[in-house]
């Protein structure tokens, strides 16, 4: 049994913890709510932007650019996992990184080529099982919060690798938010622009006679890397508030397990002390017997 002195600390440092997971507790939910506002309403620009591309590319064909007619190869696959840079977090990056690892493993089964694009410190984790794979690891720890300029900034890195041939098809990976206690882990694919799928989805908006000008060439040019862009957005965004979704009720566990932890400790510590306590007047009561 651990000593008197021994449980006294152990009690302090489980206190200790628990005021920290408390503290983050409440700065995860204080965060929560703008990030929660943020990619709710991030999400009619991101799905109308899709609509009109899809709307678009009926018109003018899905020949009209590479970000539409693709390479006309579906061999190298590009997974862009975004993560956040932060732990602690419950399993808001493990998630992620799963359902990109598991279609990874369904690409590899169908005998297609897998790279992945690295975008937050925590999906680095993917080096273990695909150390040769990765061909970028974008850097995010200068966003304080969800900004277009990051998006932008990867989306035409992408696009240049892109144009350069290093990959055929790029799958974007992150989490959507639907509540503090559920963050549900998506795929989709952003390069090429999956025409169909989106062309399915609202279909009366989508078919509305709509006269564009200079010209439906010259807008689609201008709209399908803005799409990557806000599509890479709305996974930051989504991104945010999941993080601090599942923060908020990892923390809460925390704090709860640290509240059951000190009760058993305590309970654990007067039992100890009982015993000592116990024992020195039985050693007082033997030792008068003996005089």
């Amino acid at each position: 049994m651990a000593s008197l002195k021994a449980l006294k600390i152990r009690i302090g440092s489980v206190k200790s913890t628990q005021k920290i997971t408390k503290a983050m507790k409440m700065v995860a939910a204080a965060k929560l709510r703008r990030a929660q506002e943020a990619a709710v309403a991030g999400r009619p620009y991101a799905e109308r932007l899709e609509r009109v591309v899809a709307s678009l590319a009926r018109t003018v064909g899905v020949g009209a650019s590479p970000l539409l007619a693709g390479t006309g190869k579906d061999q190298v696959h590009l997974l862009v996992v975004a993560t956040s840079e932060r732990g602690l977090a419950g399993a808001f990056n493990t998630n992620i990184v799963r359902a990109a690892r598991r279609k990874a493993v369904e690409l590899e089964a169908a005998g297609k080529t897998v790279r992945f694009y690295i975008a937050g410190k925590k999906g680095r984790v993917i080096r273990r099982f695909y150390p040769t794979g990765i061909v970028a690891d974008h850097d995010l720890s200068e966003m304080k919060v969800a900004s277009f300029d990051a998006a932008k900034e990867m989306a035409d890195d992408l696009i240049r690798r892109y144009e350069a041939g290093e990959f055929d098809v790029a799958h974007l990976f992150y989490a959507r938010f639907q509540s503090a206690l559920v963050q549900e882990p998506v795929g989709q694919q952003i390069i090429p622009v999956a025409v169909p799928a989106i062309a399915e989805t609202k279909g009366a908006a989508a078919d509305a006679t709509v006269a564009y000008e200079p010209s439906e060439e010259a807008i689609l040019a201008d709209l399908l890397p803005r799409n990557v862009a806000i599509q890479i957005f709305r996974a930051l965004l989504e991104n945010a508030a999941s993080e601090q979704g599942s923060r908020m009720t990892a923390m809460d566990n925390a704090t709860r397990n640290a509240g059951d932890m000190i009760k058993r400790l305590s309970i654990q510590y007067n039992r100890a002390r009982q015993a000592a306590i116990t024992t020195e007047l039985v050693e007082i009561i033997s030792g008068a017997e003996a005089l």
